[in-house]
Formats: C-alpha cells, structure tokens, sequence
C-alpha cells in the first residue's frame, strides 16, 4: 500500500493535482480546513489521519526534531525546500516515495527533498 499525503499550505496545489493524476493519494490542508492552523496542530491533523505532512516550510523541521526528542509519535514529514524543487521534480519525487516508502519506515522521521 502507498503512503497518504497531508500538503500543508506552503506546497503549491499544483503538485496536489500532479500527484492525484498519477494516483497518488493526497490531502490539502485546504481542502481539510486547516489551513490556517499552527504547525503543531496541522502535524497532528496528519498524524491522527495517517498522512505523511508535505511541506516547504522548515518551521515543520523545528517541530519535527522536538517529537523526535521528546518522544512524541508523529506519521512523518517530508520535506522540500521551495528554491530548490520545482513543482515537476516535487511530484516526481513524491510518487517515488509513496511507492517506496513504507507507513513504518517514515514514522517519527522527515525526508528532505530532492532525492
């Protein structure tokens, strides 16, 4: 089975269309109404639906590196810089890994981006 993504607000929508043409099962923070909500709160959105969080924003990293310490499960953070990943290679990269990566293997980690 293939990994659920959860796009926060930062990932550009057409990388959510890109990856839903290729059967890529994605979720946007829009379309979930989260948009507006705090890092804290949308990784924990993800987590609760079993979502890896996609994001260009490195405020996530920061979050993600304090579960890590403290302990605190979260489903995993993938993580692509905005200058250096275009939208083409962002989708490329993200049906690579939602066919590769296992639920287990990305939970309580982050991916950096581009591979």
């Amino acid at each position: 089975m293939s990994l659920a993504f959860y796009f926060d607000h930062h990932v550009p929508r057409a990388a959510a269309i890109g990856l839903r043409f290729r059967s890529v099962d994605v979720l946007t923070a829009y379309e979930d109404g989260s948009n507006r909500w705090g890092d804290r709160e949308i990784l924990d959105r993800a987590t609760h639906l079993n979502r890896v969080l996609v994001t260009q924003d490195d405020d996530f990293l920061v979050e993600a590196a304090t579960r890590i310490r403290k302990g605190i499960p979260f489903s995993g953070v993938i993580f692509a810089p905005q200058t250096r990943v275009s939208v083409g290679k962002l989708v490329s990269n993200l049906e690579l890994v939602a066919g590769a990566v296992s639920q287990e293997e990305i939970e309580n980690n982050v991916l950096y981006l581009p591979l």
